[in-house]
C-alpha cells in the first residue's frame, strides 16, 4: 500500500473515531445510558459502543436513528460523519455552530428561527421591489431620468 492509500484510510479512520467521539458526547450531554440510546436508536449495545469507540462506521440509516434517539438533527451526524458538507454558513450561523454551551437540538433551532427570519425579510423586499417596479411612472419622474 503506498502513502497516499494509507493516509486515505487514516482520515477515513479519523471519521469513524469522530462521529463515535461525537455521538458519546451528545449522549452524556442529554445524560443518557449507552443502554437508552442504544434502545431509542434501535440498534443493538454492542454495536453502539463499538461504533462510540470509533471501531464502526455507521451507515446514513444508523445515524439517523441515533439522531432520533438523541433527539437532534440528522444532519448534524451527517456533517460530523463526513457525509454531508457543513452547510453555508456567515457570522451568525458560524457562531451558534460553535457555541459550546448550547446543545445541538438549541443550535438547530435557534438556526431555523434565524433561517426564517432571513427568508420573510428577503420575500419582503423581493415584494417591495416588484410593487415598486409595477408602479407606472409620472411624467415628472420620466422628466428627472
Amino acid at each position: 500500500m503506498d502513502d497516499n492509500e494509507g493516509s486515505a484510510m487514516d482520515r477515513v479512520a479519523d471519521l469513524g473515531r469522530g462521529i463515535g467521539e461525537y455521538i458519546k458526547h451528545q449522549r452524556n450531554t442529554a445524560k443518557i445510558s449507552l443502554r437508552q440510546l442504544s434502545r431509542l436508536a434501535g440498534v443493538s449495545n454492542p454495536y453502539l459502543s463499538q461504533i462510540e469507540r470509533g471501531l464502526r462506521k455507521p451507515s446514513a440509516e444508523i445515524l439517523q436513528q441515533i439522531a432520533k434517539g438523541l433527539r437532534i438533527s440528522a444532519e448534524a451526524l451527517y456533517v460530523q460523519a463526513g457525509i454531508l458538507d457543513l452547510p453555508a454558513g456567515g457570522p451568525v450561523t458560524d457562531a451558534v455552530r460553535a457555541d459550546r454551551d448550547l446543545t445541538e437540538r438549541q443550535k438547530q433551532v435557534l438556526l431555523d428561527v434565524y433561517d426564517s427570519f432571513r427568508r420573510e425579510n428577503a420575500d419582503k423586499a423581493a415584494a417591495a421591489k416588484s410593487t415598486v417596479e409595477a408602479e407606472p411612472r409620472s411624467e415628472d419622474d420620466a422628466a428627472q431620468d
